[in-house]
């Protein structure tokens, strides 16, 4: 069965969804030729609700000096686009979509796309959040990705639950009382005192990977030196296992049948995870609407998801190009992304707007943006490897071996470092 993109995103895995340019992912695809072919066609390529279809629609009838073709790729879009440009062939795109899991493994390849900064980029960079800029670029300070959304974390929690167990239920409150992990684990052994069937964790994955998103430093560094085996990652290690002797994990795995009874009956009281994922929650559990409520997580919040928009080299028209895009994702048109694709957007500006100020009846009411705004702005900015993906998997395979087997925690984590450490040899890293 296909992951979704969601899926794949709660799961952390970034890195599985093809090869990076000039690898040989066997893949065809069909494409009207473009503007890199010559004449006055320009192709964009972005997949199902990547960008607003209506704005991208728009796009089509405002920049009449070219022909503008979207079109949404379906099936794996990464390795569609890989195969596409290491072709070298008349098809490939005159504006793509990269997916945030996937800018990593098109970074070292930059000189096949251009630098946005030579298109006049740096002159509205102040209008888009600036860890999501730094992103979009490579270490050699150029532009390469020009941002679409983001995904700023917290908690999603039962408001009834938590009233109903002692537990504070005001956003203000949860975030006063729960701010730090151990507080928030604290208040799950209070929760299921009150309430044997509750639970504050689903998966104990999902703890880790969004306690690593919430530091400056992963599993490499920017010398390409394996760090996965320091303090920062033990320290989510540790914090993360600890859920099951708490007793607070409910080993339930995102968009499950589990998974989503638990959201309805409010055995899983809590989520920690991206503003996307109250889409999941409403589908999940649509008759629990007035019952929830969003709070700042424990530790800080982190990004998940989020993607960008590139010029390939090939582009015959990149001024043309580059208005297109500037347009696209202005903040503007980005509050049109919110409504129309729950893009969460990268332009602060837009937190202001009617799209994002209005009250949520599915959340009690609540003007949900209050959270997840100050949430985007104070993200730590992150170096992302594109051997990050690679390195982290054995913890992810350890850390479900500890929750369903019941490995020993030291011994599962010995085992995840002494796997990333092969692994990082085998990729060349120091």
């Amino acid at each position: 069965m296909e992951l979704s993109r969601r899926r794949i995103l709660r799961l952390g895995m970034l890195g599985m969804a093809g090869a990076a340019l000039g690898g040989t992912a066997a893949c065809s695809t069909s494409a009207s030729g473009g503007s890199s072919a010559g004449g006055n066609a320009m192709d964009l390529w972005y997949w199902a609700d990547g960008l607003s279809k209506k704005v991208v629609d728009e796009a089509v009838t405002r920049f009449t000096e070219v022909e503008l073709k979207p079109q949404q790729i379906g099936g794996n879009f990464k390795e569609k686009l890989v195969t596409t440009m290491s072709s070298g062939g008349e098809f490939i795109p005159d504006i793509t979509g990269i997916k945030g899991e996937d800018f990593a493994s098109f970074a070292p390849q930059a000189d096949r796309f251009l630098n946005l900064l030579d298109l006049g980029a740096g002159s509205i960079a102040d209008q888009y959040l600036p860890w999501k800029w730094q992103k979009g670029m490579t270490k050699d300070g150029k532009l390469i990705g020009f941002p679409i959304d983001i995904g700023p974390t917290a908690m999603f929690y039962r408001r009834d639950v938590f009233a109903a167990a002692g537990l504070p239920s005001e956003p203000a409150q949860i975030a006063a009382q729960m701010s730090t992990w151990e507080d928030y684990f604290a208040a799950g052994v209070e929760l299921k005192k009150a309430r044997a069937d509750a639970f504050m964790i689903s998966e104990t994955w999902a703890v880790f990977n969004l306690i690593v998103g919430q530091g400056t430093a992963r599993y490499v560094d920017e010398n390409e030196r394996f760090i996965g085996d320091q303090d920062h990652i033990r320290r989510a290690w540790d914090l993360a296992t600890s859920t099951i002797a708490l007793g607070i994990n409910a080993k339930s795995q995102a968009n499950t049948p589990d998974w989503n009874a638990g959201l309805t009956s409010g055995a899983l009281s809590t989520l920690t995870g991206a503003a996307w994922s109250a889409i999941d929650i409403k589908s999940a559990a649509a008759d629990t609407s007035g019952k929830w409520g969003v709070a700042a997580g424990p530790g800080g919040p982190a990004n998940i998801g989020g993607s960008f928009l590139a010029i390939p080299k090939e582009c015959s028209k990149p001024d043309v190009a580059f208005k297109i895009i500037s347009w696209i994702l202005s903040p503007e048109n980005q509050a049109r992304g919110f409504t129309d694709s729950a893009l969460f957007p990268s332009t602060p500006a837009t937190y202001t707007s009617p799209a994002l100020t209005a009250a949520d009846p599915f959340f009690g009411g609540q003007v949900t943006i209050e959270v997840f705004g100050p949430a985007a702005q104070k993200i730590p900015v992150q170096y992302e490897s594109p051997n990050d993906q690679a390195v982290s998997a054995p913890f992810q395979t350890e850390l479900t071996n500890v929750e369903s087997s019941g490995k020993d925690p030291n011994a599962a984590w010995n085992d995840a470092v002494a796997e990333a450490k092969r692994i990082g040899q085998r990729l060349g890293l120091s």
